[in-house]
Formats: structure tokens, sequence, C-alpha cells
């Protein structure tokens, strides 16, 4: 676990506990190795939170195309963010849109190094 938190100390505790639990069976090499995709791929709960903060203000779904959810950018683009209500909903649950995001990465990452 220590050696996690080293690796990858800006996880928040959730996906820090998701990411353990991946690496469970691990050796410390693919776990350096799964360390340094996932780093470079997962996203940050606060830029997904300033992502939809620039919703009210110019650019609705723009969170959306960043997590790779193409079709719900669009809706929310041609929408108005489905009138500014999946917008606030969005900016509510910005820490489980980044997590959801980033537990779909971090299963792709862990079969790529072959966990």
């Amino acid at each position: 676990m220590s050696n996690l938190l080293t690796l990858m100390p800006n996880l928040e505790p959730d996906e820090l506990n998701f990411v353990q639990m991946l690496l469970k069976d691990a050796d410390d090499n693919k776990q350096q190795q799964f360390a340094m995709i996932y780093n470079s791929r997962r996203k940050d709960p606060q830029t997904i939170l300033l992502l939809t903060l620039i919703g009210f203000i110019g650019i609705a779904g723009v969170q959306r195309f960043v997590l790779d959810q193409i079709g719900m950018g669009l809706l929310y683009l041609f929408t108005c963010g489905l009138c500014i209500i999946g917008t606030i909903v969005d900016l509510v649950n910005h820490k489980s849109l980044a997590f959801d995001y980033n537990q779909k990465v971090a299963r792709q990452v862990a079969g790529m190094v072959g966990l």
C-alpha cells in the first residue's frame, strides 16, 4: 500500500482502494508500469469540475467530451447543457464522473500491463 501511495499520491480514497484491489497480486515492477500509464490517462476530479463550470459561461458538455462520452457531449452542446440542469447535475456529481472514467481506464491499463 505504501508503495502505491508513493507512486500515485494524487488518488482519491475510493480510487486508491479500487487500484489497490486491481494491484493486490502485482509485483513492484508491474505496479510501477501501471502507475506510469495510469497517471498519464486518469482524469482529476478538479479538472472535471473546472470543465463543467465552463459549461455555464461558454461551451456546455466539454466535460463529457473529455470523459470520452461523445454522445452526451453532443447532447449537452446542442441543448445548452440540457437547459443548464444537466450541467448543474454534473457539477454535483463531478467526483463520481471522474471516478467512473478512472475505473474504466484502470481496468484497461491493468489489461495492458498483464494483471
